[in-house]
């Protein structure tokens, strides 16, 4: 049976999608990531396409004429600056709002909504490492409800090493992971995918975590 249909719209005037970036410009890491991840979560992706911030009415015509899709992820545009469009957009819509930001580090602004036509919004954070945690916390169950599938249970495992806990939040870690014990590696500052890309899972350690304590682990394959 397929899985949902989604797009994903990158929004960014900094981003560049080939050649070296010049100053004030970024690779965007987001576009070649999200499709595999998108289908190894159930969904199905129909394409991927770069809106950008300027003019201001591009991200509201790229959603709204995504009609064929059941969800549009949106990375980007989900916090509060100048150019963060998303939440203004989706209130104009008069959009029925599920997640406004999670108490978590990396990915706090992440968000979902759905609006009127039953079309679901998702947006992710633009640092890398953010929209990959907030990927697995938020857009993997929205798939799976969609498609009525159960999430699997998360094994809690004790974590071993020097972690400065958030105040608040929940920090979700890249950590090995060798069977019976859990380990942090380093690289995860939420534009950097290096320590993801190392990982087994991302460990989501609470604020009142002590070493060895266990955490949920949250697989990555």
């Amino acid at each position: 049976m397929p899985g949902p249909r989604v797009r994903v719209l990158v929004t960014g005037d900094e981003l560049v999608r080939t050649g070296r970036p010049g100053p004030g410009r970024v690779r965007d890491a987001l576009g070649p990531l999200l499709p595999p991840l998108i289908d190894g979560l159930g969904g199905e992706t129909t394409d991927v396409r770069h809106v950008p911030d300027h003019p201001a009415r591009s991200l509201a015509t790229a959603i709204h004429t995504t009609s064929d899709t059941d969800v549009t992820v949106v990375t980007g545009s989900t916090s509060v600056g100048a150019t963060d469009q998303l939440r203004v957009l989706l209130a104009e819509s008069g959009a029925r709002w599920i997640v406004d930001t999670v108490a978590c580090r990396p990915g706090h602004p992440q968000l979902l909504a759905q609006l009127p036509n039953g079309h679901w919004i998702l947006g992710l954070p633009g640092n890398p490492y953010a929209a990959l945690t907030a990927a697995h916390t938020l857009l993997a169950p929205l798939l799976a409800g969609l498609t009525g599938r159960p999430l699997p249970a998360l094994p809690r495992i004790p974590l071993a090493g020097d972690i400065r806990t958030a105040p608040g939040r929940t920090r979700l870690l890249p950590v090995t992971w060798d069977g019976a014990t859990a380990r942090p590696v380093g690289g995860h500052r939420p534009a950097f995918l290096h320590g993801a890309a190392l990982a087994d899972a991302l460990a989501a350690v609470p604020p009142h975590w002590s070493a060895g304590d266990p955490v949920p682990l949250i697989l990555l394959s």
